[in-house]
């Protein structure tokens, strides 16, 4: 999906940093730049080799800070989706929720298509938000690990990580 498909979503994060009138050292930016695009669940570890790319001189630290602070500031979501590192998601702007794998780890965004049913009787408690993950095997660790499907309906339904 392109980011204009996607409601307007900037794949620039930066833009949205500088609306916010955040003040961009060359860290922030190298890390803004880095997690710009669609489908990007990068762990900090990664962002950190990806940024060093562009500016060698940076560690760990200042991406570790800078991810923080765009997760704090709701430009970004931090995500555990199973066992491993979290991830960071740049499109905290956009209703979705994840696809992923719980093989080889991929993550995607899936288009949020209908509301999730909340229980009538939670007493007071006030939802501002909702995260919804779907695990189990992308297609290719599908593929891999079981024999094709047999005509029977089993009552899975099948999704795609593209």
């Amino acid at each position: 999906m392109t980011p204009s498909a996607r409601g307007g979503a900037i794949d620039n994060l930066l833009e949205r940093l500088r609306a916010r009138q955040w003040r961009l050292t060359p860290q922030r930016r190298v890390v803004a730049e880095v997690l710009s695009g669609e489908n990007v669940h990068l762990t900090a570890e990664t962002v950190h080799e990806r940024s060093r790319a562009l500016l060698p001189e940076i560690s760990l630290a200042p991406v570790y800070n800078t991810l923080n602070e765009m997760v704090a500031m709701g430009e970004v979501l931090e995500l555990a989706p199973g066992a491993g590192p979290k991830r960071y998601d740049p499109n905290a702007h956009l209703a979705h929720h994840h696809l992923a794998c719980t093989s080889c780890g991929a993550l995607r965004d899936v288009p949020a298509g209908a509301d999730v049913p909340v229980p009538a009787d939670l007493e007071g408690f006030v939802v501002t938000g909702e995260s919804v993950v779907f695990r189990g095997l992308c297609p290719t660790c599908a593929a891999a690990t079981s024999p094709p499907a047999a005509d029977a309906d089993d009552g899975q339904v099948a999704l795609s990580l593209r």
